[in-house]
């Protein structure tokens, strides 16, 4: 969506996928999981299966709740760590959907994926108040996309395995997936006040 302050995107990768890599992604990634989680937690707090950083990312919300509460603004400090959190998981969300096959750096490194969210000077403190409620009607519809998604998923893994291509339209829908995702999980997060549109784009 045109003008949202939180941006995604992936570089697409048009050369024959690693089928060797593909086969065992799950395997491969759970050092990288088990610090910022998996493709399809949305991140609700500390035990939403976001890994070791994610809780500690949960926790900055959690007291950026309260500072934003009293003071109308964000911590900057508690900010930018949440900031290097996402764009960790965005890197990570990529490699583990299957999206991109190079190995994402541990925290931060040149990857071929786009995360960005603007820093808010004031936030608003009703809606921030009322945020879990506030999410919830995106919760919903979220996680039923997801469920599509993951089938999506199950059919591109047997395809690239014996194609060696990831098919193109799934390929788009999970990026699109993703995207609105971490625009959730920022929104949960605190970082923007503006609801996330129900959108793939």
């Amino acid at each position: 969506m045109a003008g949202y302050p939180v941006s995604f995107d992936v570089e697409p990768q048009t050369a024959d996928r690693n089928r060797l890599t593909t086969a065992f992604r799950f395997i491969l990634a759970i050092p990288q999981i088990l610090i910022v989680g998996s493709a399809g937690s949305i991140g609700l707090g500390a035990n939403s299966g976001t890994g070791a950083f994610g809780a500690v990312a949960s926790v900055c919300a959690f007291l950026a709740w309260f500072a934003i509460l009293f003071t109308g603004k964000y911590p900057r400090g508690l900010w930018d760590l949440v900031k290097a959190f996402m764009r960790w998981r965005a890197n990570v969300v990529v490699y583990t959907a299957l999206l991109r096959d190079e190995y994402p750096p541990f925290g931060t490194g040149t990857y071929p994926v786009t995360f960005d969210v603007e820093y808010p000077e004031q936030s608003n403190r009703w809606t921030v108040a009322f945020r879990l409620i506030l999410a919830i009607p995106q919760l919903i519809v979220l996680v039923l996309v997801l469920l599509a998604w993951l089938v999506t998923v199950v059919i591109a893994w047997f395809a690239i395995l014996f194609t060696g291509r990831y098919p193109e339209g799934l390929y788009g829908f999970g990026i699109g997936v993703q995207r609105w995702t971490l625009r959730v999980q920022a929104y949960l997060f605190l970082m923007r006040d503006e609801y996330p549109p129900f959108s793939l784009e």
